[in-house]
């Protein structure tokens, strides 16, 4: 059985797709843009500041979904420009601390062509359903 996720704390698809969709005790993000939901645009023109807008964004639809950045198991990163790793690195790193991860889930990056809006980065998790 699957449920699909809303939450109007982070920004609505661009496409036909759910934010995300609880299955069999997980939580499956759609990749996340540094979209911010308040202007319904991508504001920073960085990739670290597009980063930390994304990662909001799984964290509000993981708190809609029922989870918590604590309990993602895995992300994947996709990036227009690998050489600018380290700033993301650097903003991933922020973000876990910042919920009190101790831990980071596995991980997977990939330098594609393009993402949608111009973006500069994006991201998706699955994550543990919280009892």
């Amino acid at each position: 059985m699957k449920t699909t996720v809303f939450t109007p704390n982070a920004p609505a698809a661009v496409g036909p797709y759910s934010q995300a969709v609880k299955a069999n005790g997980f939580v499956f993000t759609a990749g996340q843009l540094g979209i911010d939901p308040s202007e319904g645009a991508i504001v920073a023109t960085d990739v670290a500041g597009q980063t930390r807008q994304a990662l909001a964004n799984i964290s509000a639809i993981l708190k809609a979904a029922g989870s918590s950045a604590n309990s993602i198991v895995k992300a994947a990163i996709y990036m227009t420009d690998l050489q600018l790793f380290g700033d993301v690195n650097t903003a991933y790193a922020e973000f876990f601390a910042q919920e009190g991860v101790s831990e980071p889930p596995a991980r997977a990056i990939a330098e594609v062509a393009a993402l949608p809006l111009k973006a500069l980065i994006e991201i998706e998790v699955i994550a543990l359903l919280e009892a």
